[in-house]
């Protein structure tokens, strides 16, 4: 170990015996503290894997870790380990002790789509700006563990909190008749499970008995209170985190959570990661003086030992068309240069809408990328729909299947009958779809309600022996036939709108079905593996292709050559309210500065940032400011300029750099 380790790594890896901080800069190795610490406490014998679980915030952080796991440890060292995300590791709670806390074993779980049309309903709004707010308050307040009675008598001056309340409640009423929870209830109702069972609560400290956490800076307060239940008066943590990549706020994670670990854990030893092992000397410098702006809760600063490497670019361009034409140019004459891989760049932004023009930019000059941070093509509602149909001939036990395929399109079953439903189902403790085909369901229900039911459950057998039986296309063409789908889709949004949501599904069914003819699968064997769909999209490490992406999506990344863009006041940092607190509007900018801080620390190797002059906004042209963040990065007085940018007309600079890349493009042969 000792070879694979600094002397501050081995230190955090070797202290067990009380609570640990590990305050990981960027690049600093957190990871390999946290594999390597696993492995010393399950082969220095102080704990068995089963009683160690692992936690951090996405399936593909938890994977990695896994992997490195088990290059430290053999199969039967590491066997009952936890290594998990937040969210799982809550599910698991409940999947065990759901009869504890009025869950039935098989409760379904919904996905912010199906929460999101809940609301809509209960809302009684068509307008998805609204919803989306709701649904964000929402979670907030559930992530926060307040209770709709809670909000109304505390938010009694803020007639918009309490109306959101009110519509809360009923959201949780339904929810409770769906025996349903959403993604921010695996984490709230397993504290409040805890809060309520104390035996349950000991039963799970017995089991898990230490616990590591990633990221401990991107907790939120449900979160941290789960953290506090499981580690009890034992306190056998360690908690890896870095204040300054804190940059999900807006998600209900909080930096006092940092702040609590000392108040909560007396005897925390905080130990800190300051060798990045990433970052070339300039890129490390200008990181440090960017981020020293803010207020620290703990003072580091990152060095490496790669030598000063190059320096940091600063770039003003005229626009965003100049800058994007520009940064793909310069990046097929670097390629070249350096004989680099397009993987090895990144275009980061701050939002979604930037990508547009460097898509366009990297078309024309015929450069391969992946786009990150946007919706996934398997998130999108109108997929959804379809996969629920599909999982559902799968497996008629898969309740929010069940539930999102009966009442999208509506079908005439309302909350009142999925109500009756539900309760049924739990009396009984089967399926939905079991409970709804029981001859002793029909006795709990008008007739009216039930003819609905029967004509689903029916549809639903007729096309599930269809699709065991006829080629999955034809079978999948003629549900969506049977449905109606398109019609619902136009019934629902604009035109243009439905028309894209439509084109979507087309092109859905159009790759299933070439799916089903190439793997020799019907329609319920392709359901089967619809759950990896979504992982199987997100697989685009190891292409060749410059990596797009919002900063947010970036962190943890890392690139050799990373293009910083659009880094202009009122971007980044992005524009709030006008009328902010100003209290909150410095909390915002330093988040902001955070946000910053990481797009610098994803680079290895060079470091280029761009602003515009103008900016086009709708059909007009703004001008633009450079960012604060800019002048805060501490480079020499006159920054290295891209030559030209100051004094050549745009048709000039972009001659230029054509001839440039035709340099350095080998002569045809």
């Amino acid at each position: 170990m000792s070879a694979l380790l600094n002397a501050q790594q081995r230190a955090a890896v070797l202290h067990v015996d009380g609570p640990c901080l590990v305050l990981a800069g960027a690049g600093s190795g957190k990871t390999r503290v946290i594999t390597h610490k696993i492995a010393h406490l399950v082969s220095s014998g102080v704990y068995a894997a089963r009683q160690i679980a692992a936690l951090t915030f996405t399936n593909k952080a938890a994977t990695e870790m896994r992997q490195r796991v088990g290059t430290l440890l053999d199969a039967k060292a590491s066997r009952g380990l936890t290594v998990s995300t937040f969210h799982a590791l809550g599910l698991q709670i409940l999947r065990q002790e759901a009869e504890a806390i009025g869950l039935r074993r098989r409760f379904s779980i919904l996905s912010a789509d199906d929460a999101r049309g809940i609301l809509q309903d209960l809302c009684a709004s068509s307008d998805p700006a609204i919803v989306k707010r709701l649904q964000t308050r929402v979670s907030l307040w559930k992530n926060a563990m307040l209770t709709p009675d809670v909000i109304e008598q505390s938010d009694v001056a803020d007639p918009d909190a309490v109306i959101a309340a009110r519509v809360f409640r009923s959201y949780e009423a339904t929810l409770k008749a769906y025996h349903a929870v959403d993604f921010d209830d695996l984490i709230g109702r397993a504290v409040t499970l805890f809060d309520e069972h104390q035996d349950v609560l000991y039963r799970w400290q017995s089991k898990l008995r230490y616990l590591l956490v990633d990221e401990v800076q991107d907790t939120n307060a449900s979160q941290y209170r789960l953290l506090k239940q499981l580690t009890g008066a034992r306190a056998a943590l360690t908690a890896v985190g870095d204040d300054d990549q804190a940059i999900y706020a807006w998600r209900g994670a909080t930096l006092d959570n940092l702040a609590n670990l000392q108040r909560d854990y007396p005897n925390l030893r905080v130990i800190k990661l300051e060798q990045n092992y990433r970052s070339s000397g300039r890129i490390l410098s200008a990181a440090n003086a960017l981020i020293a702006t803010n207020p620290k809760l703990f003072e580091k600063k990152l060095w490496s030992e790669h030598g000063p490497g190059d320096p940091v670019t600063i770039s003003p361009m005229d626009d965003d068309l100049h800058e994007a034409e520009s940064v793909a140019i310069r990046m097929s004459a670097h390629r070249f240069e350096r004989g680099a891989k397009w993987s090895d760049y990144a275009v980061l932004y701050r939002g979604n809408h930037q990508a547009r023009v460097f898509e366009e930019a990297l078309r024309k000059e015929k450069i391969p990328y992946v786009l990150s941070g946007g919706q996934s093509f398997f998130e999108r509602s109108e997929i959804r729909d379809l996969m629920a149909w599909m999982r559902l001939f799968a497996n008629v036990d898969d309740d929010p299947a069940f539930i999102r395929a009966i009442t999208v399109p509506k079908r005439g079953v309302g909350a009142a009958t999925l109500e009756a439903l539900g309760h049924y189902a739990s009396q009984r403790n089967v399926s939905l779809f079991e409970a709804a085909c029981e001859s002793a369901f029909s006795m709990r229900v008008a007739a009216r309600q039930l003819e609905p039911i029967e004509q689903f459950t029916a549809f639903v057998n007729r096309y599930q022996d269809r699709a065991e039986r006829e080629p999955g296309g034809r079978v999948l063409d003629e549900l969506l036939a049977a449905i109606d789908y398109r019609a619902h889709l136009f019934d629902a949004a604009d035109e243009r709108g439905a028309q894209k949501r439509w084109q979507n599904v087309v092109d859905f069914a159009a790759w299933a079905t070439k799916r089903c003819e190439e793997d020799g699968k019907n329609l319920i064997e392709f359901g089967q593996t619809i759950a990896l769909l979504s992982m199987l999209d997100d697989k685009t490490e190891d292409i060749d292709a410059v990596r797009l992406s919002t900063l947010h999506a970036a962190k943890g990344l890392e690139f050799g050559h990373v293009f910083l863009v659009g880094i202009e006041e009122g971007v980044l940092p992005h524009k709030g309210g006008e009328d902010d607190d100003p209290a909150l509007l410095a909390q915002r900018i330093e988040e902001e500065r955070r946000l910053m801080y990481v797009g610098v620390t994803r680079a290895q190797r060079s470091l280029t940032i761009s602003w515009c002059r103008k900016r086009r906004r709708a059909r007009d042209a703004q001008t633009c400011e450079p960012s604060r963040f800019i002048a805060e990065l501490g480079l020499e007085q006159a920054p290295k300029i891209a030559e030209g940018d100051t004094t050549m007309s745009p048709k000039q600079r972009m001659a230029n750099l054509s001839a440039l890349l035709n340099k350095t493009r080998p002569a045809k042969s």
